[in-house]
């Protein structure tokens, strides 16, 4: 199965940054997109960057300028870079990969999957 396993996070005063990383794992698994979403308390989860193999990418639309996000294929990693944070920017942070499984080197099926999370407190 896949495996999300995140690092970074914590507490910051508003202003500051953080940066999020993750790895992806598993055999007979592609990692055609990574990227984190997030759950503010009280409120659902939601999308905050996606980065595809070939590198395009898609941010929410309130972190737009201010977090970047970067893979290294090679390695299955996926960095979220987050600057100018606000206390709105606190959430827990899952990491996420979708892709395919394969079965004996054909295509089996279509996967979704989130890390454990990690929590990014920013204080005001």
């Amino acid at each position: 199965q896949v495996q999300l396993v995140e690092s970074g996070g914590g507490l910051v005063q508003a202003g500051g940054s953080l940066r999020l990383s993750c790895t992806a794992s598993g055999s007979s698994y592609s990692f055609d997109y990574l990227g984190w979403y997030r759950q503010p308390p009280g409120k659902q989860r939601e999308l905050v960057a996606v980065i595809d193999s070939d590198r395009p990418t898609n941010y929410a639309a309130s972190v737009k300028g201010r977090f970047t996000i970067a893979r290294d294929n090679a390695k299955n990693t996926v960095d979220l870079q987050m600057n100018s944070l606000k206390p709105e920017d606190t959430a827990v942070y899952y990491c996420y990969a979708e892709g395919a499984h394969y079965s004996n080197g054909i295509f089996d099926r279509h996967y979704k999957w989130w890390g454990q999370g990690t929590q990014v407190t920013v204080s005001s």
